[in-house]
Parts: structure tokens; C-alpha cells; sequence
């Protein structure tokens, strides 16, 4: 069977649920229908009409990009500006435009760690972790089903907290219940009370779960009527959020770690607030604009806080506490290209993946 959009789309969605986008955000499948046959798949940060061209003599019908070419509400497409054109010109040569922008970011093992990776920080965390998005499910069965509804539900994807997955707390206690005329009960008789030894079962999913964990719940527990809680927690997400925090090997001079950030995301100048005289080893970062994390970076103690789009008066709030070190937007973001393609490239091994050769920073220096 041929190879459909959705089957690319699905996967993407299971590394970076289109749920933990943020509000603004518009990723997803922006042009195109999931049910069609995929040709060729060309990656890239930003879309234009170069890369459509780019797409077209690759023979690619889907472009994967980092940045949503439609952020807000089209009303015509009358081709006057760029984003008009680009989408005009994907749909007459039949092209699936999805993008998979903050979704992306939010996740660990995302945007920001494919910074991380290329200054080689170490015991890396989120830096601002999301709040709200995790759930509990409490559950009830008899004792010996209790393993398949654990496996059930773990298989669905509960029970994963940061680096540890098969997590939950089980007691053991007794359930009562009476069947009318209507129930066929797994144990005890209809119109009878039933006193059954139960465990109950405790674990954790997040929220996007939700339909999943309950199907695969309901279809592994052995009653017609399953008794389950879900509770919202107010607990971070350890994996989820923005930015990252890490640790460089050994500590570098300041002039030493400038250069080296100058030369793994080959920036031709850096905006930065004074330097402090001092050694980095702790570095907190961010892909895109980050200047919303400043204080998160101080309050964990960083040297310095990489990331762009910083303003004028915001330098100020360094306050002399940490550097601020401005790359670039397209800068910091430009390896996520490569971090897509090695993860579709080891999913579909016989995909045709072409990571594009355009850099579409809008931003030059003289």
C-alpha cells in the first residue's frame, strides 16, 4: 500500500501532539487532505515560494516546515503578498503544506534539545514546564485481571512519568455491586449484592490521552460497568514546556563559548548584553523567541540565556545576573530541519526525505 500523508502526519503528531501547541499557534496540516499518496517529503524552517520550487524539482507533494506558513485568518488569495502567493501555488500543484511549530518546541526531546545537543550541554531539564495537562486515573477490577488492565493502559500510553514508564500505585480492597434484570455480571448473579476483591488502580496520562487510555481501559476490564475517577492535576510536566536548562562539560571563558556558539550555528554577530568576567557552565536556551524565559534562566541560576528576538529595553532586565546572548531567529532554529528528518528518516526507512538546501532567514548582516 502506497505510503498517505496521514501516515506521515499520525507520527508527527505522536512526537509533538498538536494539542500542546500554544494558543497563537497554527500547526498542523495547513494545505492538503490526509488520504493522499505521498511522493516525497521536503523539510524545511520556513515556507516560500522558493521552496515550493525546491519541493517541485524533487517531486515532492508534501513540505514538513517548522514555521506555519498561515499563522492567522486568510481572507483572500488574490496573490497580492507572499503568503498569498506561496499558498496559491501549492494548491495548484497539488503540494500538502504541515507544520510543526510549537508542538515541537514544547517537547524534550524537540527544538530546544537539538540546540543543547550542538553545544553539548549535559543533564538537561525544561526550563518553564507546563502545568495542568496531566491527568489521574483511578480504576477498579478484580484481582485477577488486574495485570492485563495495567498492561492495557500502559500500552495506551499512561503511566509515564519523566524517564520511567509502567507507573502506578495498586491497593487491594472490596468492591460491592447488585445487577438488575438487565446485566450480565462477570461475577456474582443479577439482583444478588456482590462483595468482589478489587484492586485499585492508580496511574497518570496526559491530557491528549484521554480517549485512548478509557478505550483501551474499557476494552481490557472484564465488567459491563467499569468504575474509574479522572482527576485534573496541577503537577509540572517534566517533559513538556519551554526552553531548556543544562550543564556544559567543563566550564568555558566567556570569549571561548561566544566563539563556539558563533561557529555551531554559524552567526555572523550576536546581540548580547556585557559580559561578566566569568566562567559558563551553566546555560539555559531557547529556539525562536525566548525572552519571555528571562527570568526562569535567572531563577535557575544560568550564566548565560541563548535565544532571539530580544527588544531594546528588555537587555535591561538581565540586570546584571546573566548574559544575554541574541543569535537569531532562523540562527537558533535552523538544526530543527535536521532533527525532523532523522526521526521521519528512521520511521520510514524507504520514505524519499529531502531536507532543503534553501536558508530562508529573511534577517541579512552587513
Amino acid at each position: 500500500m502506497p505510503l498517505l500523508i496521514k501516515d506521515i502526519t499520525n507520527y508527527l503528531e505522536e512526537i509533538a501532539p498538536l494539542s500542546l501547541q500554544e494558543d497563537y499557534d497554527n500547526s498542523g496540516l495547513l494545505i492538503g487532505q490526509k488520504s493522499t499518496p505521498v511522493n516525497g517529503a521536503l523539510i524545511c524552517v520556513d515556507v516560500t515560494e522558493a521552496i515550493l520550487d525546491e519541493a517541485l524539482q524533487y517531486n515532492c507533494n508534501l513540505i514538513i516546515a517548522h514555521h506555519p506558513l498561515i499563522f492567522s485568518g486568510i481572507k483572500k488569495l488574490n496573490g497580492n503578498n507572499w503568503v498569498e502567493r506561496t499558498v496559491i501555488k501549492a494548491i495548484k500543484n497539488d503540494i500538502a503544506i504541515y507544520a510543526i511549530h510549537t508542538n515541537l518546541d514544547n517537547m524534550i526531546e524537540g527544538v530546544n534539545e537539538a540546540i543543547a545537543n550542538k553545544i553539548g550541554l549535559h543533564q538537561t531539564r525544561i526550563l518553564q514546564t507546563k502545568v495542568g495537562l496531566l491527568r489521574k486515573l483511578v480504576c477498579f477490577c478484580p484481582v485477577d485481571k488486574a495485570n492485563m488492565v495495567r498492561e492495557a493502559l500502559f500500552t495506551a500510553g499512561a503511566g509515564r512519568i519523566s524517564n520511567y514508564d509502567s507507573c502506578s500505585f495498586n491497593s487491594e480492597g472490596k468492591g460491592t455491586f447488585r445487577g438488575n434484570n438487565k446485566t450480565k455480571p462477570y461475577v456474582g448473579k443479577k439482583l444478588e449484592l456482590h462483595t468482589e476483591n478489587e484492586i485499585r488502580i492508580e496511574t497518570v496520562f496526559p491530557d491528549y490521552l484521554e480517549s485512548s487510555v478509557l478505550t483501551a481501559m474499557i476494552m481490557a476490564h472484564p465488567y459491563e460497568e467499569v468504575a474509574y475517577d479522572i482527576y485534573t492535576l496541577n503537577n509540572h510536566w517534566a517533559n513538556v514546556g519551554a526552553g531548556i536548562i543544562g550543564s556544559l562539560a567543563e566550564p568555558m571563558d566567556e570569549i571561548d563559548f561566544f566563539n563556539l556558539i558563533k561557529t555551531q550555528f554559524h552567526c555572523s554577530a550576536i546581540r548580547h548584553t556585557a559580559l561578566k568576567g566569568r566562567k559558563i557552565k551553566k546555560v539555559a536556551l531557547c529556539g525562536g523567541a525566548g525572552s519571555f524565559l528571562l527570568k526562569d534562566a535567572i531563577n535557575n541560576n544560568a550564566d548565560i540565556f541563548i535565544t532571539s528576538d530580544f527588544k531594546y529595553h528588555q537587555f535591561f532586565y538581565a540586570d546584571n545576573q546573566i548574559v544575554i546572548a541574541d543569535i537569531g531567529h532562523y540562527e537558533s532554529e535552523q538544526f530543527t530541519k535536521d532533527l525532523l528528518f532523522n526521526k521521519i528518516q528512521k520511521k520510514f526507512s524507504n520514505f524519499a526525505l529531502y531536507l532543503s538546501k534553501i536558508n530562508t532567514n529573511p534577517i541579512h548582516y552587513y
